[in-house]
């Protein structure tokens, strides 16, 4: 035998609450859904949680005990709202789709598809190609641009400036060096790898 699938279950357990009119507690459910609408027990109580989750199912704590309880006014008054909510839905998704029609209308005119408006789409991917041409001939000669000479100039300045200063930084040192300690230049160059011809950039 084909069990009940959770929607038929569901849909028991309503005629449940419909059929008595009455308020229940879970035990109650589990003893009756069994014996008269052939669910089982076990399911008893998700099913009750799926239905109260969707609001088709009121509960409420009474002292330690669960109450539920459901009447056929409550889900009229639910089915007449949503379908009032769908109409309203469905009334707005008419209007959207009306709207998008006469815009793609209004966008066809001057898209015909003449002999002109095709020569003039060929023009102009010609065009597109061969601005891509020249923007990858301008690209080759960038290192002439004003402006990236002038950067790289700037640059060279800056490094330029603070190669000048380590120098100016290891002469200190060893003079202080040759003052403090007595040493000769030329074993302090030799000691720290220091290039006889150190100098300045010009």
């Amino acid at each position: 035998k084909k069990g009940l699938s959770f929607e038929e279950k569901r849909a028991r357990m309503m005629e449940i609450f419909f059929e008595t009119k009455d308020v229940f507690q879970l035990k109650d459910l589990e003893k009756i859904a069994p014996k008269e609408k052939g669910i089982t027990s076990m399911s008893v109580k998700e099913i009750l949680q799926s239905l109260v989750d969707d609001g088709m199912v009121d509960t409420d704590r009474i002292g330690t005990s669960n109450y539920f309880w459901a009447f056929p006014s409550k889900a009229l008054h639910a089915r007449k709202r949503k379908l009032e909510e769908l109409e309203s839905q469905f009334a707005e998704s008419s209007q959207k789709k009306e709207a998008l029609e006469k815009s793609i209308e209004k966008s066809k005119i001057g898209r015909e598809d003449t002999v002109e408006r095709a020569a003039l789409l060929e023009e102009l991917a010609a065009l597109r190609q061969k601005k891509e041409q020249l923007k990858t001939e301008i690209d080759k000669y960038r290192e002439c641009d004003p402006d990236v000479v002038e950067e790289m100039r700037q640059t060279n300045q800056v490094a330029k400036e603070a190669a000048n200063r380590w120098t100016d930084n290891i002469f200190s040192i060893k003079s202080w060096a040759k003052r403090k300690f007595g040493f000769e230049e030329s074993r302090i160059d030799k000691g720290f790898g220091i290039p006889e011809d150190l100098d300045y950039i010009d």
